[in-house]
């Protein structure tokens, strides 16, 4: 491991991970051009899209944990009452409830905190849904809504890999394009009882070291 104008670079080969923790590569996304026209999803019938502006910690925690837990969300589920309310009453996010048949199935979260930046910070659906075009169907609302404010001139967005596989090919056919990766060591939140011991069975679970 080396340094270089402050940034930490991995050498070639493999470096451990400690017990406890886990890694992921991280993959940041950006539009740098406002679309010239949107990107094309088909609503059907049932399908709706709430812009939420008082949704409680509870319902936030559960909608989150349906959508994340298979891919290990667990930054908001750390929160706790005070922080994720004042978060969720920020001025500066959006979030969006996607229904499907009058259940809370998705969800579009939105900040504009760095000048001229919006970043799509959560996007997700529930996993029956994933494959339906809900996905679609969401983003298409995002990216107009990302653009709306006459001051911004990137949207960003990561995934990592953690996540569905199909996530990062659908950013990129949405629009966006990568530039730059990272690699991310956190500590494994189903140890700590955030999530449970059985989420993400694709993440092995190592405790101790053997």
């Amino acid at each position: 491991m080396t340094t270089a104008a402050g940034i930490t670079v991995l050498t070639d080969g493999f470096h451990d991970i400690p017990p406890g923790r886990i890694a992921t590569v991280v993959t940041h996304l950006e539009m740098t051009t406002r679309p010239s026209h949107a990107f094309v999803a088909q609503q059907r019938p049932g399908w709706s899209l709430r812009h939420e502006t008082s949704l409680s910690p509870e319902s936030y925690r559960a909608l989150f944990r349906r959508i994340g837990e298979p891919w290990l969300w667990f930054s908001r589920l750390s929160l706790g009452d005070e922080q994720l309310t004042n978060h969720l009453a920020d001025p500066a996010s959006l979030i969006w409830v996607f229904e499907s048949e009058g259940e809370d199935a998705g969800l579009v979260e939105l900040s504009w905190r760095e000048p001229g930046t919006c970043e799509l910070v959560f996007f997700g659906v529930i996993p029956d849904l994933i494959g339906s075009g809900a996905g679609r169907f969401m983003m298409s609302h995002a990216i107009l809504a990302a653009w709306a404010r006459p001051q911004v001139t990137r949207v960003t967005v990561h995934t990592c890999t953690l996540d569905h596989p199909s996530a990062l090919p659908f950013y990129m056919r949405a629009g966006f394009r990568p530039v730059r990766q990272q690699v991310e060591i956190a500590p494994d939140p189903r140890l700590a009882g955030t999530l449970t011991a059985a989420a993400a069975p694709h993440v092995p679970l190592i405790a101790t070291a053997g």
